[in-house]
Parts: C-alpha cells; structure tokens; sequence
C-alpha cells in the first residue's frame, strides 16, 4: 500500500472525499472552514491520485496531524509503497501515537448523516477548537458485533482529540454531545463521554441479550466495572 497527504478540503467535499480510496481519514482543527489534511491510502495497484484533488493539493513533505509535532513518528508517506501493516495506521510502532498526552471522545453516527452532523459542529467550531488538538473523521463499514461502534448501520467516525485538561474539555464534549443528538450517536465505549446512558442503550439493538448473557454467566458481577455498572447495569 502507499498513502499521500491533501491539505485543503471544504468540508462539502467530504463525502466524496471519503469514498475515493482503499481508506481515508479527514483532519480538522475546527478553527477554519473545512480540512486541514486529507490522508489518502490505497493499493499499490489502484491510479495514483493527482496533484490536486477534489480541490485539496498534495503534500510536498511528510505531515503529522498534530500541530507542531514531528511527523517522523507518522507511517511513511509522500507515496511510497510498502507492506499494508506499516501504511494503514497514522503511526509508526516505535513513536507515540498522536500526542501523547491526550483526552479523547469518539461517536458514530449513520454515514447518510454526515452532512449534516458536519454541518452542526461547524456551528460550533469555536468552542470545539478551543480545547482541541486534533479531530479526525473516517467510514467504518456495518458489523454485526453486538457492541460495535458500528452494528447493524454504515458509519461515519468522528473523533477528537483534546487537550489534557479535563475540566476544560467536558463542558466541549456536552457541546459536541448537544450537536450531534439528531444522528443518535453512538460514544466509545473508552472515551470520554456524558451521554445518559438510557440514550445509550438505546442505540445497540442487542444489548438486552448482552445484559442477559452477563446474568447468566456472571451473576454475583465477578467481572463487572464501573463503566459496565453506569451503561449495562445489572
């Protein structure tokens, strides 16, 4: 596989831009309208896509999503190829993943939805930028895993990546919580997020036969944690 880096993509753009390689990932830092960088990866054997691209225009060297950090610890780009275990992640294993130091938040809405869910946190891309580092926005295909981000609907991923500062970021993340409540989001289960979790359960069609299997095979709650007692109590 071999990846390029766009920078410069309106955010109208992004459906299309998403649907036009093996995988791609949108960047933002939400201070200005549209994308900073658009990381494009494909198979050696697909054309190689041009200079200039749905309106964005390629790298001339090695970018890092992050601002101000250096983006050697990225995976190898200005397309060369390689084998697809060093091309699909952002980074190499031997660097820090993206900053290091870091607080994250991630939902899943219907990839049919994304217009408009890009739509409404460029409503409020001030508030997003202020404590933020990073946001990334990608397709995840349909599953049938009973907890996945991404069970039972095509999915648009929409990530951010925030300062370390939880007192800061939480009032952001109702924020981005408010905004996106139309597409039925679905949070992380890992990350950090104030959605009530009767709205939750609600959007995993298996999660009665979940909570039945947790009964029946840990009932004095051996296993269990906060994060299952707050969303799957018993």
């Amino acid at each position: 596989m071999r990846q390029w880096v766009y920078e410069g993509l309106a955010l109208e753009a992004a459906q299309d831009a998403l649907a036009a390689a093996y995988s791609v990932s949108l960047f933002t830092y939400w201070a200005g309208a549209g994308f900073e960088q658009v990381w494009v990866k494909q198979r050696v054997d697909d054309p190689e896509p041009p200079p200039h691209w749905l309106g964005a225009t390629r790298a001339r060297e090695p970018k890092h999503m992050v601002r101000g950090v250096d983006p050697g610890h990225c995976t190898p780009q200005l397309g060369e190829p390689g084998p697809w275990h060093e091309r699909l992640p952002h980074f190499r294993l031997a660097f820090t993943p993206s900053n290091g130091q870091e607080l994250q938040s991630e939902y899943f809405v219907p990839r049919a939805d994304l217009p408009a869910a890009l739509a409404a946190l460029d409503a409020i891309r001030e508030r997003i930028a202020s404590v933020l580092l990073v946001s990334e926005i990608r397709t995840v295909a349909a599953d049938d895993l009973w907890l996945s981000l991404a069970e039972g609907r095509d999915s648009a991923a929409l990530h951010f990546t925030w300062v370390p500062d939880t007192d800061a970021v939480l009032p952001v993340v109702a924020d981005v919580e408010a905004a996106l409540a139309p597409f039925a989001p679905r949070p992380h289960w890992g990350k950090v997020s104030g959605i009530a979790p009767a709205a939750v359960g609600g959007r995993w069609p298996q999660l009665p036969r979940f909570r039945a299997l947790l009964a029946e095979h840990d009932p004095a709650g051996k296993f269990r944690n906060a994060t299952l007692d707050r969303y799957v109590p018993a």
